[in-house]
């Protein structure tokens, strides 16, 4: 009973650190507002943490962001103007997902190329292994078949034994 306890426990500890940064003092009394500044806060990047989004992070920024965001979206701002509100601000950086824009080109095309550039030269590879290897279904001479034969004859009185 103890141990079953003890990974409840566990779980339960997981499940609170997952648990987001948001402090009560921060939510709008409005629940359609909250969700929205929630699922905007999950898109924008802690400045301090840099690789997590600010709805997790409990960094001073991180709280000044998200005040900011329910500030905007309580004057009426869309989702859209918030952002770009934030970029102007802060940066592309501050967006978790880029924007797919002319500047950000290469950041979200260079994965793809690399793997079609990968693929590429591993079937290139393959090709020129192929041309190099010696065929396999050519036949032996005369000669080299009755040296195998020779080989075998031999061989097998000593597996007999």
């Amino acid at each position: 009973m103890r141990r079953i306890l003890a990974i409840l426990c566990i779980l339960g500890a997981i499940g609170l650190s997952a648990a987001h940064a948001v402090l009560p003092d921060e939510v709008m009394s409005d629940p359609a507002k909250e969700a929205r500044a929630r699922t905007l806060s999950r898109e924008l990047r802690c400045m301090v943490c840099q690789n997590e989004s600010i709805d997790d992070s409990a960094a001073p920024l991180a709280r000044d962001i998200r005040l900011l965001v329910r500030r905007r979206i309580a004057a009426g701002d869309s989702d859209a103007q918030v952002l770009n509100y934030l970029v102007a601000r802060y940066g592309e950086f501050v967006l978790l997902k880029p924007r797919f824009e002319l500047q950000t080109l290469l950041l979200w095309l260079a994965t793809p190329l690399v793997f079609v550039g990968g693929g590429f030269a591993v079937w290139l590879s393959a090709k020129r292994r192929s041309k190099a290897a010696p065929d396999a279904t050519a036949s032996l001479t005369a000669e080299e078949e009755a040296r195998l034969a020779e080989l075998m004859a031999a061989e097998a009185p000593a597996e007999k034994s």
